[in-house]
């Protein structure tokens, strides 16, 4: 039989999530944010739950490629733009609309030749100091598009660096509004956290973690806080159980020491599988649905979990590392996450290709 370990897509919890983000912006249409692969979901997997979004937002062509081949025929937008020229080819076969964030991107498209203007998103850099043109250039930049018979409709964005934080968004709202006074376009400003933690929303809004079932405040907030479902769920099995004695240790380095007997379940699950390595004792982890905590380091292959608080548990019982458990038990994974002292981003992203992905409702 195949290794125990795998990964399924909940479909009808993407849907739910980018209905919540409706809910939370009502006269405002949404963008579902599906780069990195959907947030290592895939594509391909993601699209079932999220094709009822207003259009989708990535990176790179080929994710782009991959929705139009999916008989996606909305809006998709570039969030990077381009990265050469010869991408505003692909820009017009494809029907994309992106980003323009420098000068250099404006000189590109004064040289590309194409029977159909471009729709582009200009960008200000209102105070994250990524991509953007400064406030006192952006009048300047959006008189430069408008005057190119390449460009048709010229959308106004920027984005938000403490939308999760304290400092929130108002600095930035005040910066982006005294620079685009009086210039037509869509405007489109809020991600996840500006949506649910601030209730703000323009004409478009971007949903991404919001999508896939993590809270863009965590810890400050759950996704139970903001009716969110987890969409991602990471399970394998006990393939072994160790009884151990006072004094043994267990895995590379022997960090852990029993102060007790106690039975010590190995889980098919390991760094190259994408669970985090740096994932120290008392990490949460379901056993059976019972909430247990891991002991020792991550191995590349197999970690180790404490199997006190279910001692039923046996060879074959199944472990639930993030997701959704038997029985409708969760662990969420922002909780793994800040056991990693890292966020739920990182960890969808990180599952590796050798986990087999399912999808399911």
């Amino acid at each position: 039989m195949p290794r125990p370990i795998e990964a399924l897509v909940h479909t009808a919890a993407l849907a739910a999530n980018l209905a919540r983000a409706r809910a939370a912006a009502p006269d405002a249409r949404v963008w579902a944010v599906v780069k990195a692969n959907a947030y290592g979901h895939g594509i391909e997997r993601a699209f079932a739950g999220l094709h009822g979004a207003d259009g989708f937002a990535l990176l790179d062509l080929a994710e782009a490629a991959a929705l139009r081949a999916l008989g996606w025929r909305g809006p998709v937008l570039l969030l990077e733009g381009c990265f050469e020229p010869r991408d505003l080819e692909a820009c017009s076969r494809l029907n994309l609309w992106h980003v323009v964030h420098c000068a250099e991107q404006i000189d590109w498209l004064g040289r590309h030749k194409t029977q159909q203007p471009h729709r582009v998103f200009l960008k200000m850099n209102s105070g994250m100091n990524r991509l953007g043109f400064t406030p006192a250039a952006f009048r300047a930049a959006w008189a430069r598009l408008n005057a190119l018979p390449q460009v048709d409709e010229i959308s106004l964005m920027t984005h938000f660096s403490d939308a999760d934080g304290e400092r929130g968004v108002a600095h930035q709202v005040a910066a982006f509004d005294a620079a685009t006074r009086d210039l037509p376009g869509e405007r489109c400003l809020s991600n996840s956290a500006a949506v649910l933690r601030h209730g703000l929303a323009n004409d478009w809004v971007r949903a991404g973690i919001l999508c896939y079932g993590s809270a863009p405040d965590f810890p400050a907030h759950d996704i139970h806080h903001w009716g969110l479902q987890s969409t991602l769920t990471l399970r394998s099995r006990l393939i072994a159980v160790q009884q151990l004695q006072p004094g043994d240790t267990v895995g590379y380095g022997s960090s852990y020491t029993a102060s007790a007997p106690q039975r010590v379940g190995i889980v098919a699950c390991g760094y190259a599988d994408g669970y985090p390595r740096h994932c120290g004792t008392g990490t949460p982890v379901l056993v059976q649905g019972v909430r247990c905590s891991t002991v020792g380091r991550v191995s590349m292959d197999m970690l180790a979990v404490d199997l006190t608080p279910v001692p039923e548990a046996g060879m074959g019982s199944e472990v639930t590392l993030w997701g959704r458990g038997p029985d409708g038990t969760l662990l969420p994974i922002d909780e793994v996450a800040r056991a990693a002292g890292t966020i739920g981003y990182e960890l969808m992203c990180a599952l590796a290709p050798r986990v087999p992905v399912s999808v399911t409702e």
